[in-house]
């Protein structure tokens, strides 16, 4: 009896420690919450476009260990084609690089791509830049992505 109470401490500090390793390898920054897209812009070959749409909203989640993002129209699907998209994986975020694995997408051609971004949060305002690139659909681009975090 007396041995199994040291143990059991034991054990509790090794979990407590593998744990806090894993959180700080995750939180370089305080990218935990909950994202609104603000500007969006994209690069392929030479030229640079918005892709911002002021008639859609999309927003960003991000737990400990996954992310998620929902896009959709502002006419409540009233326009012809209404848009709507989501996607959902785990991420890693270590230092300023925040890499995404593409699990689930609306366009299954997009899963399990990997999709790296350094990523800086000023006030409120979180960014995004990276390359988004999946051989086998032609895609080869450079995105710049703003959110504002939304308040709870």
């Amino acid at each position: 009896m007396n041995i199994k109470l040291p143990l059991f401490f034991i054990a509790i500090i090794c979990f407590s420690c593998s744990v806090n390793q894993n959180k700080t390898q995750q939180s370089g920054l305080p990218i935990i919450g909950t994202w609104e897209l603000i500007s969006a812009t994209r690069t392929e070959k030479d030229s640079t476009f918005s892709t911002f749409d002021p008639k859609v909203k999309m927003i960003k989640i991000i737990n400990p260990t996954h992310f998620s993002f929902f896009q959709h129209d502002l006419t409540m699907g009233k326009e012809p084609n209404p848009k709507f998209t989501a996607g959902a994986g785990k991420y890693t975020l270590i230092n300023d690089t925040y890499t995404e694995y593409l699990e689930y997408f609306i366009d299954r051609e997009w899963e399990n791509n990997k999709f790296e971004f350094k990523v800086s949060i000023q006030n409120d305002t979180l960014t995004q830049k990276g390359i988004e690139k999946v051989e086998k659909l032609g895609v080869d681009r450079t995105i710049v992505e703003k959110y504002k975090r939304v308040k709870e």
